[in-house]
């Protein structure tokens, strides 16, 4: 049985090939929990094990205390009986059916009359919004439309778990953020489970409550989406919010960075294994060796300038190939003559190195 409170406990170990899944994940009943992770990191392939669509070598998979996977007892829930909605990466509608029709489509699986499943399947594209649409082909809607009757396809079964696999990854701009808010409300209404697999921490920030994130196929970090991104853990994690992110043994006041190129000053450092985080508007730009109170002093070559709001993002490519990456002003970039190629000098005040435990 579940855990008490908690309606997804999932234990899934798999092999495809050369990849290795080993992920545990524990989602609470109305829960939004959004899976992170570089491509190949077995996030897709974790939605498709709950779904059904691929089955776990070992491992244990209950949804509201019944047992959808259990390969020791020889349990194996056939997908199509799963009380799991999915709304995949291009929508996957059929092409020769109407917008109503594919909502229809698993109500008749459920074994609904083909007029009542109709009659539900319009009041879901009412209620989203979409019920001038019913009529309407796949070939026929925009990006954006297509993924919310896919996702009104998804929700018109009542499932308890609702998986959504990068949803808004194919859509242009405008359309994003047109459906990003109908999933938000849409999401807020819904009383199940919630997984959404994305790689725009935008999504993430604005859908989830929670993040879980994957690397080669296992779980290096969980926690509310303030706190995994106050104090990320991994290279990924820390490009993924825009921070810079080192390794190393702290001793003291200065922590020996772990990629071997030298040391940064920190004060109360500690000792033992450490994470040392800098934040991009922390790290000053200079053409000439700063003098004065940095402590944390690289020279380096400008590699990348990208506007930011209204700041520019600037990566450092210094010694010992570390990139450093700066946040500076329209202005700093004027007044510093900062382009690709140009030798620059990156410090960063002592005072302003955040050092947490590896």
């Amino acid at each position: 049985m579940a855990g008490v409170g908690v309606s997804l406990e999932a234990s899934i170990r798999l092999q495809l090939g050369t990849f290795a899944l080993d992920v545990q994940l524990a989602v609470a009943a109305g829960e939004v929990v959004a899976v992170v992770g570089p491509n190949g990191a077995g996030k897709t392939t974790l939605l498709r094990a709950l779904a059904g669509l691929v089955a776990p070598a070992a491992g244990r998979v209950v949804l509201d205390g019944s047992v959808l996977d259990d390969p020791d007892a020889g349990v194996r829930v056939p997908p199509e009986q799963r009380p799991i909605g999915v709304v995949f990466q291009d929508s996957l509608l059929f092409p020769h059916l109407s917008a109503a029709d594919n909502v229809a489509f698993g109500l008749r699986c459920h074994g609904l009359s083909r007029s009542e499943a109709r009659r539900r399947a319009r009041d879901r594209l009412h209620r989203a919004g979409l019920g001038d649409l019913a009529t309407a082909r796949p070939g026929a809607l925009s990006g954006g439309q297509g993924q919310r009757v896919a996702l009104a396809r998804a929700l018109v079964t009542g499932p308890r778990l609702l998986l959504l696999d990068e949803p808004l990854s194919a859509l242009d701009a405008g359309a994003r953020v047109e459906v990003r808010r109908e999933l938000r409300r849409e999401l807020a209404s819904f009383e199940g489970i919630r997984l959404l697999v994305t790689h725009d921490p935008l999504d993430a920030v604005a859908l989830a409550d929670r993040i879980v994130v994957l690397e080669h196929g296992r779980v290096v970090q969980s926690g509310p989406i303030g706190e995994v991104t106050a104090r990320p853990r991994s290279r990924y994690v820390a490009d993924l919010v825009g921070t810079n992110l080192m390794r190393g043994i702290a001793r003291g006041d200065h922590v020996e960075l772990a990629d071997g190129t030298g040391e940064i000053t920190a004060p109360g450092a500690g000792a033992g294994e450490v994470f040392v985080l800098v934040h991009p508007r922390a790290v000053a730009l200079h053409r000439d060796r700063p003098e004065g109170t940095p402590r944390n002093v690289w020279r380096g070559r400008a590699e990348a300038l990208e506007p930011l709001g209204d700041r520019v993002r600037v990566q450092v490519q210094t010694a010992g190939a570390r990139v450093v990456v700066a946040e500076v002003t329209p202005a700093a970039v004027i007044d510093l003559g900062l382009a690709d190629g140009v030798e620059v000098w990156a410090s960063v005040k002592a005072t302003e190195v955040q050092v947490y435990p590896a």
